[in-house]
Order: structure tokens, then C-alpha cells, then sequence
């Protein structure tokens, strides 16, 4: 079976993105399972490769791809944007910086779409230059979804350990109770479900957990645990997801760290991503479910403070394209059977 293509996008060209994909791309092993071909800035990854000092050449494809054996110690990028030294000054994204995030992302996007590449991972964003370039997105995550026509989608973290999927994402506190419904909870068992048995374990076992401290405590902290969550379990079950709950989180991460469980669903943010970062802080990845495309990303920011530098991190970098790379093998070799 021929090396899945995966497709990195620099994201913003003034943070750590072209450091931490130089670094990922230097490591040993790499592309031993994919070919990677990194869709960005020629500046600025020629800079990132300067500042980490790793041993790697580039070289420019107008067009095609990487070779199957691709020449040892060879970085291989696609140039979609050509940025002057005024929109590469690091930490001082600008509105043509941002145009060329948006140009990495939906270049990405269109190649998985049609087939000519077989997943994306992608690098940090700055979301205000892409704003004033005119593309009002939240983040990759909404942008995708518009791209692709995907209505309903779930934002999970994965490391080795420990998988993370949220029924709210970033809303504040006190909103979560209200948007935590039985149709979202279900809706996020259901995908959670349907695409951990497609990219990662067969037939996978869910956690769902509570809203609220000790399950409610039988209504005394709160009754969302069986007025909404319980239902969305039950219609789950009926469904023939392998699903528990709920389940109160301060116990519950205990025994998914130890394999009991394929993944978490979790009602807001923080619930599950202190747990997840606790474990995975540095090689945690992104990966968005629902999409008919594969992406995954890092799961840090644009980290200013260190761009530049060459001491970014490229864990995180690592764990996406490999985690991209398994995620397409799966699928080929589903499709294969099936």
C-alpha cells in the first residue's frame, strides 16, 4: 500500500509554526509510514529550519507530490504565499499573514476533499489576522466544518493515553448548563462513537460523564445528570454504543487512564482538557470528528514569546502528523476490506 500523503499547514508564519514543523520533520522515523508535503511560506520555513538549526534541505513543489522514498534529510513544501520581511516580523501577524493562513488552510482542505492527499495537520493560527483578511472564523475548526459542509462536528484531544471529546466547547461557565441538551450530549456520544471505531479501536467503550459534583448527589447539587445526560445515554444504548454514565469526573479519569475506556465524553472544556494536559501537555494533539476529512493539529497556540527562539516544542508537531498518518492508514485499510 503506497504512504498515505499528509499535508502540514504552517498556520501563522510569525509563531512557532515553521520552528515546530522544521523540528517534526527532522525527527528520526517520520516519514517512515507518510509523505508529507507542507503547505506555507518559503521564507518562512527557510527561517524556521535557521533558527532550529536542523539538518534539512529544502526544496520547492510547484505541483505534485513528495516521491515515495522521499531524498533522505529533504523538506518538501508547496509555496502558496510569498510574504515580504514587514509580514514575517515574529509576534506581528498582519492582515496578509492572515491571508495566508487562510490560503494553507483551504489548500489543505480542497487536496483531502478531492483525494490528493489523505489528511491534514495543522499548526497554530492567529484568528485576528485572519479576521481583518476578511475571514471571520473562530478558529480552523468552524472554518473546516464551512468547507466541507459539515454540520455537526466534535472537537477531541488524544494522546496515548487518554482521549477527550466536549459537548461545549469554549463558552463561559456559567452557560454550560444551558447548553448542555440531550441532543447535543447524544450527538456527541454518536460521533465520539462512530469515528474512534473508524480511525482508532473497533468497537470502542465511551465514559459520559457528569455535569455536575458526585452525579448531582441524587438532585442535591443539580438534576442534569438524569433529566438530560441520562436520556442521551439510554438513546445511545439503543443504538448499540458501548457507552457508561454518567460518571462522576473526579474519579472517573483514573480508570480511563488505565484502558478501562476508549474515550471521554465531557461536558465543557476544562472538565476534560486539565486531565488530558496533565498527561499529554507536551504531545497532546487536536483532531477534529465529524468532518469527511482527516485533521489534526497541535495543541498549543502560536507562542510568541518563543517563536523565533528555535526552543518551541515540536511534541505536539510530532503527535499530529504521526497521529494524521495512522488515522489515514486506517481508513485505507478499512476501505480495503470493506
Amino acid at each position: 500500500m503506497a504512504k498515505p500523503l499528509i499535508v502540514v499547514t504552517m498556520g501563522d508564519p510569525t509563531g512557532v509554526g515553521p520552528e515546530v514543523i522544521a523540528r517534526a520533520l527532522a525527527r528520526p522515523g517520520i516519514t517512515e509510514t507518510c509523505r508529507i508535503l507542507v503547505l506555507g511560506d518559503e521564507a518562512a520555513l527557510r527561517r524556521g529550519i535557521e533558527v532550529t538549526g536542523v539538518p534539512l534541505r529544502l526544496e520547492s513543489l510547484q505541483e505534485g507530490a513528495p516521491p515515495e522514498v522521499p531524498t533522505s534529510g529533504s523538506i518538501y513544501l508547496r509555496p502558496l504565499s510569498k510574504l515580504g520581511a514587514a509580514d514575517l516580523v515574529y509576534g506581528k501577524p498582519t492582515a496578509e499573514s492572515g491571508e495566508a493562513m487562510f490560503s494553507y488552510i483551504t489548500e489543505a482542505a480542497r487536496m483531502c476533499l478531492s483525494g490528493e492527499a489523505a489528511a491534514m495537520a495543522t499548526a497554530p493560527i492567529n484568528k485576528e489576522a485572519m479576521n481583518r483578511a476578511g475571514h471571520r472564523y473562530p478558529g480552523h475548526t468552524e472554518l473546516l466544518a464551512e468547507l466541507t459542509g459539515t454540520r455537526e462536528f466534535v472537537m477531541m484531544l488524544a494522546g496515548d493515553r487518554l482521549r477527550v471529546t466536549l459537548v461545549t466547547i469554549h463558552e463561559a461557565l456559567r452557560d454550560v448548563p444551558r447548553l448542555v441538551t440531550t441532543e447535543k450530549v447524544f450527538s456527541t456520544i454518536r460521533i465520539t462513537h462512530r469515528d474512534v471505531d473508524r480511525y482508532f479501536r473497533r468497537s470502542p467503550r465511551l465514559a459520559v460523564l457528569a455535569l455536575n459534583p458526585h452525579c448531582g448527589e441524587g438532585g442535591m447539587f443539580g438534576d442534569e445528570e438524569e433529566r438530560i445526560i441520562r436520556p442521551a445515554i439510554e438513546a445511545a444504548l439503543r443504538d448499540g454504543i458501548d457507552v457508561a454514565g454518567p460518571l462522576s469526573a473526579d474519579t472517573l479519569f483514573h480508570f480511563a487512564a488505565q484502558g478501562e475506556y476508549d474515550a471521554v465524553v465531557c461536558m465543557y472544556h476544562d472538565q476534560g482538557l486539565i486531565p488530558l494536559k496533565l498527561l499529554h501537555f507536551d504531545d497532546g494533539v487536536n483532531v477534529t470528528l465529524g468532518l469527511p476529512i482527516i485533521r489534526t493539529s497541535v495543541d498549543h497556540g502560536t507562542a510568541y514569546n518563543l517563536a523565533g527562539t528555535g526552543r518551541a516544542s515540536a511534541a505536539s508537531m510530532t503527535a499530529a502528523i504521526r497521529m494524521a498518518a495512522g488515522m489515514a492508514t486506517t481508513k485505507a485499510l478499512s476501505a480495503g476490506r470493506g
